[in-house]
């Protein structure tokens, strides 16, 4: 059996940077037509901003922020296109001369119908790449669950209200293999089960469950949840141990990474996210952005990650990426597999 079916990540993953210009822009470069676009000003301290297809183009959540969907036709995404898209006149993510980043990554370009959970979604799923968006509306019902399209069980799963303000919700399986626990994608708290989000049970490959807590299930409000599973060679949604030490922990994923998000779980710290766009220069050249703070782009001190041909290995101490005995849990995608499907490795940077 080949060791992954994904040879080239930047067929469902892609990072693409740009240079804002205050007037309708259109991005290329993609290589596909994205489902969900994430984009942050590297030079200004702006929100960071999120579209996807499931619920239109112009409509805005940002990820750093507990505000509602802001929906603005002139300011909103215009379009998603075949090779990027095109950004509206929104000084948070096109404004003239400042530079830019976006995230993309390929949904199923179209929606369905799901009725697998006691709630009926409507969803967007690639089932090869492990990636689909979830729409929802809750109803306020203990152990109510929806279906996510799948087909196998997700490792990881944002979720959101939309049409009143909250937390952004994140569940991790490494945090806990019942679900109970999850993480505030806009804040540095640690983990918390005090809301009982998804309602102590862990994803099936078809269904999430929900609480009746208001953050994932109040009654007649709107929801979006991004949910992840795990493909081999492509991404990786895990754990690992700090040890303290500028001779870091090594982090196995099978794949030399081109996207990582890192927060440590069980104590306050802000949530990191380096990708290989940004950091173009070999190891020991970190641009990391904070998911859960406007901060501009920054080396954030000596902070550090090589990126080798089958995982990342921390260099340095800080405590928000390697305290001694402090747990981390990240969210990884693949530049290329550690071993294509036709047998051959890659090296690393």
């Amino acid at each position: 059996m080949a060791y992954t079916t994904i040879n080239k990540g930047s067929s469902y993953f892609n990072t693409v940077l740009y240079t804002g210009t205050g007037s309708n822009l259109a991005i290329t470069g993609v290589g596909f037509k994205p489902d969900w676009v994430w984009c942050k000003s590297r030079s200004a301290a702006e929100d960071h901003t999120g579209w996807d297809a499931v619920r239109g183009s112009t409509a805005r959540l940002s990820q750093n922020t507990t505000g509602a969907e802001y929906v603005n036709g002139t300011q909103g995404m215009q379009s998603f296109n075949n090779d990027g898209f095109t950004c509206g006149v929104s000084d948070q993510y096109n404004k003239s001369g400042q530079t830019q980043v976006s995230w993309c990554w390929l949904g199923a370009n179209t929606t369905v119908s799901n009725t697998s959970g006691t709630i009926t979604s409507t969803v967007s799923a690639n089932t090869t790449a492990g990636f689909s968006i979830v729409s929802y509306t809750g109803n306020l019902t203990n152990g109510a669950t929806v279906g996510h399209g799948l087909g196998v069980a997700p490792s990881m799963m944002i979720v959101r209200r939309r049409n009143n303000g909250d937390n952004w919700i994140v569940y991790n399986r490494a945090m806990s293999s019942s679900g109970d626990y999850y993480l505030y994608l806009q804040s540095t708290d640690a983990k918390s089960n005090l809301y009982n989000q998804f309602y102590d049970t862990a994803p099936t490959s078809s269904v999430f469950y929900l609480s009746n807590s208001n953050a994932t299930n109040a009654s007649g409000d709107t929801y979006i949840a991004y949910c992840f599973a795990e493909v081999k060679g492509y991404s990786k949604f895990g754990s690992y141990t700090g040890n303290g030490s500028a001779d870091g922990t090594f982090v196995y994923t099978g794949f030399k990474p081109a996207f990582i998000l890192i927060k440590r779980s069980d104590s306050t710290a802000d949530w990191y996210l380096q990708d290989n766009v940004r950091n173009q220069n070999f190891n020991g050249d970190p641009k990391t952005l904070q998911p859960n703070t406007t901060s501009t782009e920054s080396t954030i001190g000596t902070w550090s990650i090589d990126n080798l041909s089958n995982g990342f290995k921390i260099r340095e101490s800080n405590a928000a990426v390697n305290a001694s005995g402090g747990t981390y849990i990240y969210m990884a995608f693949a530049q290329n597999p550690f071993v294509t499907s036709g047998g051959i490795p890659v090296t690393a940077r």
